[in-house]
């Protein structure tokens, strides 16, 4: 997850959100991601994310700001890359406003 998040964010520092490890840049939170004994988990960090991939997430476990799966069923890298250079958008995006 690490070496996807650092191909679309480069400049992302990594550090610890939330309690869990997680990407920032610009000081404003990333993604973060977890893993527990059944699944592991992506984290958007907002509420928009998951809605906006929701036709390619299909098959995996989502809420508003969660996206679960499995180590033999892992979300694949480019959706990763994907997911995360949203969120970079967003987030500059959001610095303009």
């Amino acid at each position: 997850m690490r070496k996807q998040v650092r191909a679309a964010a480069p400049k992302a520092e990594e550090c610890i959100s939330y309690g869990m490890p997680a990407f920032r840049l610009g000081g404003r939170p990333l993604v973060g991601f977890s893993a527990s004994a059944k699944h592991c988990s992506l984290f958007p960090m907002n509420g928009t994310t998951v809605a906006a991939f929701r036709s390619e997430l299909k098959g995996f476990s989502t809420s508003k700001g969660t996206i679960r799966f499995t180590p033999d069923g892992a979300l694949p890298a480019a959706l990763v890359r994907r997911i995360v250079k949203a969120r970079v958008a967003e987030n500059a995006a959001s610095r303009r406003m």
